[in-house]
């Protein structure tokens, strides 16, 4: 079932998941261990994040060293059509640009198609760890519009070989991301809502937002998106801050703030238990606003803290 059909049948606020793929070498029992405990809460579907390559240097036995390419996270496509098999529950993949072709993309495309998955929630992606700026495959998208725009085409039965004629169309729903505190990279929100508009112009079904830890901020962007006459749902992006370390690498890495009255709180904290004690309850009582309000979803990334995520789900369900 597409996620937009989840939307408009639902009768309360639903509940969804958020899930890394596990290291390469390691089982799918890894990702049953971590939704286990969460399944309980009938998630209306499990979002399965895409990993793009990375580049090392390998050194050879002259002394010399050779640039090799390696996924640490392998394994997307055959995550969703594990979970759905295992829990008879909708999973959607993520489609990133970095580090793919078009004719990859084309063809993991094909693989969900065959598999029954019905959506895909379309993203840039991330520069490499080791690299500054993010540089798409030679033959790839550099921005996540011009992937969501393989998609559509795919779901108008237009591949990318010119003579294929008749092409079987696709019927993914599609999801965009957004960013409530603005994109690091766009100049300001004005500048992030025009790329936005345009995606959901280019046919994105729905959004599902960044991270953020103040409310004010998401219904702010909410208003702002339905004053510029982008209709299509609009899904919170929900995560628990667990360790004190992560005030200063959160707002470094995912470019959001930390409202002084929660940093405050963590600051006093002597442990990452105290921490996450306290980040807990502040997503507990984020997720109660959010549900009062009417939200539609909340989608938790649960990135190694299911344990968590099953506490605040528990508190308001």
């Amino acid at each position: 079932m597409k996620v937009t059909e989840h939307i408009a049948q639902a009768k309360d606020t639903l509940i969804s998941f958020e899930i890394l793929p596990p290291l390469k070498g390691k089982s799918i029992e890894s990702i049953y261990d971590h939704l286990d405990p969460l399944m309980a809460f009938k998630p209306a579907f499990i979002n399965v994040t895409y990993h793009r390559s990375e580049h090392m240097f390998k050194k050879r036995a002259d002394g010399s060293f050779e640039k090799v390419e390696i996924r640490k996270r392998p394994g997307t496509v055959g995550i969703c059509a594990a979970i759905m098999n295992h829990y008879n529950v909708d999973a959607v993949p993520h489609l990133i640009c970095g580090g793919f072709s078009k004719e990859e993309t084309e063809n993991a495309l094909i693989d969900l198609a065959f598999l029954g998955i019905d959506n895909v929630l379309v993203l840039r992606g991330d520069a490499p760890k080791n690299e500054t700026f993010f540089e798409p495959h030679p033959n790839g998208h550099r921005y996540a519009i011009d992937l969501l725009q393989q998609v559509t085409g795919m779901n108008n039965g237009i591949y990318l070989e010119e003579d294929l004629v008749e092409g079987v169309k696709t019927k993914f729903c599609i999801g965009v991301a957004g960013y409530p505190e603005k994109h690091f990279e766009a100049p300001n929100m004005q500048n992030d809502l025009e790329h936005l508009i345009r995606k959901v112009e280019a046919g994105a079904d729905y959004i599902v937002t960044q991270m953020f830890f103040d409310n004010q901020k998401f219904f702010d962007f909410v208003k702002k998106c339905r004053e510029a006459g982008i209709k299509v749902p609009i899904i919170p992006g929900l995560k628990p801050l667990t360790s004190k370390k992560q005030l200063s690498v959160l707002p470094r890495i995912f470019h959001v703030d930390i409202p002084t009255e929660f940093s405050n709180e963590i600051l006093k904290c002597k442990t990452d238990k105290e921490v996450e004690a306290v980040g807990t309850e502040w997503l507990i009582q984020q997720s109660k606003e959010l549900k009062k309000a009417g939200i539609p979803v909340l989608h938790y990334y649960t990135l190694g803290k299911p344990k968590v995520i099953q506490q605040v789900v528990e508190a308001i369900v």
